[in-house]
């Protein structure tokens, strides 16, 4: 099985801003939340863990599996924001909300990474891990597991990307026989 988990709780996170590829740590809640996950998958074995390189996502990684050395993968880090980095999401920019308002018919605004860059490079990546054998788990941000998600699910239109996906948030997919079957959400 894949199970891909979004981060714990960080301050931007806190704050309702476009965190992005800021570095921001786990705050005590984010910490908390990654404890929960890892008690919702106890008895899991991992075989593998791929972090992206943030430290909010490794941390989630090590706390949810402590035991695997976990590998650090560029392609897994979050969304590119550009000049959007650290907007409030409480007053954002015009061409920002009209990019949140539509995300399959609107494009991002310039300076914004595309969201088909995003699923992109996320595909790259489960095409090359989908043959591993055990359970792998994958830590990494928002928009980059809706992008997995999209990726797994070329029937759903685009309907992941407006989809809320929590802090600690989990989908599962079976990858047996080097075919990943559809993505699931973990509700425990």
């Amino acid at each position: 099985m894949i199970y891909i988990i979004r981060h714990g709780k960080t301050e931007l996170n806190k704050a309702n801003a476009l965190q992005g590829r800021s570095d921001y740590p786990l705050t005590e809640e984010g910490i908390l939340q990654a404890k929960e996950a890892a008690k919702k998958l106890e008895g899991i074995i991992f075989s593998y863990v791929f972090t992206s390189p943030l430290v909010r996502a490794k941390d989630t990684a090590s706390i949810v599996a402590p035991d695997v050395k976990a590998v650090t993968e560029g392609r897994l880090i979050e969304m590119d924001y550009g000049p959007y980095e650290g907007m409030t999401l409480q007053n954002p920019a015009p061409e920002v909300l009209h990019f949140f308002k539509d995300f399959v018919h609107n494009e991002a605004p310039e300076g914004m990474e595309p969201l088909s860059s995003v699923v992109k490079r996320a595909g790259e990546f489960i095409e090359e891990i989908k043959d591993l054998q055990g359970n792998i788990l994958i830590s990494t941000h928002a928009i980059l597991m809706k992008g997995i998600l999209e990726y797994l699910t070329p029937d759903s239109n685009g309907s992941y990307w407006g989809k809320y996906i929590g802090n600690c948030a989990i989908y599962a997919a079976d990858n047996a026989g080097g075919m990943i079957g559809i993505p699931k959400e973990i509700i425990f």
